[in-house]
């Protein structure tokens, strides 16, 4: 399972010193709490900006930690969210003073100590099975063809790494550290940190060093390694960043950026030859979309496409 924080880790100052890279200044818009979401216990989601979704880890009193409501909501919200048809991108962040802790073991114990089962065998089905649920927890980031962004401070730890592979895009602040943190409490990481960091970041022997040695990786290092692909001074002038990058995602023809989307991921795990050929399969019918037309004619006037008006998708 997704490993948990030591308590005296947590404990100490967060305060590093890394890259900045700077991104021009914005307003951030008022949040505005949407009741068809009132029932979540451990997320909060809100609608910043026009087409997008901001979800928030609201555990701030426990790090974020993630508990067994967590990883049941975490199915139901993206579940939703890939079903609206509002919505065209996703930041996804965590209240309070760190992005997440990882597992909440506290919480979390009673399953994993007592696994049902009359036998080895029997014990092993169900557990295979808890963590097939856990691993989907954070497939559905993927599953979900709407770009979601993550927005790190401060830690990310264990199943946050697990988590924020499995997104498109991924910013965070200077004060950010992140760390695959199972091996220092006996397990491997099984719910995909050892799947998908080696394709996030392309280096073999820095994914071995980090998951042998649950070592912190910095922010600046995360960003030179290409798990980050933007650093910003604090967590405000990250949110507007992050806001304002996925508006920009939002102004674009959902057909075209959810369909970008879905042939990346089949291209990441399939032969470049098999990946043309299903995406010609796919363009044969979405380039027949009204979009192409608005969309080029936009580009011919020389506007914004934040001035084109797509369909729902």
């Amino acid at each position: 399972m997704a490993s948990f924080a030591v308590p005296r880790v947590l404990c100490k100052s967060l305060g590093l010193r890394a890259a900045f890279t700077p991104m021009a200044p914005t307003v951030r818009a008022a949040n505005h709490t949407m009741s068809a979401w009132n029932g979540l216990e451990t997320l909060l989601v809100t609608q910043p900006r026009p087409h997008v979704l901001h979800v928030e880890m609201n555990r701030p009193e426990k790090l974020n930690a993630m508990n067994k409501a967590f990883w049941r909501e975490m199915v139901t919200c993206f579940d939703k969210i890939a079903d609206d048809q509002d919505c065209r991108a996703v930041v996804l962040s965590g209240a309070g003073k760190l992005f997440t802790a990882g597992l909440d073991l506290q919480d979390m114990a009673g399953d994993l100590l007592n696994m049902e089962g009359e036998d080895t065998a029997r014990k092993s089905w169900h557990f295979r099975q808890f963590i097939k649920q856990c691993q989907n927890t954070f497939s559905v980031l993927e599953k979900c063809l709407k770009p979601v962004i993550a927005a790190v401070h401060g830690a990310c730890i264990g199943g946050g790494i697990d988590m924020i592979t499995a997104c498109d895009i991924r910013l965070c602040t200077t004060d950010a550290w992140f760390q695959v943190k199972e091996v220092d409490i006996g397990l491997a990481a099984d719910v995909g940190t050892l799947q998908r960091l080696p394709r996030v970041i392309g280096n073999r022997s820095l994914v071995c060093e980090l998951a042998y040695t649950g070592r912190k990786l910095m922010s600046d290092e995360a960003h030179y390694c290409g798990l980050i692909s933007r650093i910003f001074q604090d967590k405000d002038s990250m949110m507007d960043g992050a806001f304002e990058l996925a508006s920009e995602i939002a102004s674009k023809s959902p057909v075209a950026v959810q369909g970008t989307k879905h042939n990346l991921l089949y291209s990441r795990d399939h032969t470049i030859q098999d990946s043309l050929e299903y995406m010609a399969a796919w363009n044969m019918s979405m380039l027949q979309t009204d979009d192409i037309v608005k969309s080029a004619g936009a580009v011919m006037q020389k506007k914004s496409s934040k001035e084109v008006v797509f369909s729902k998708l």
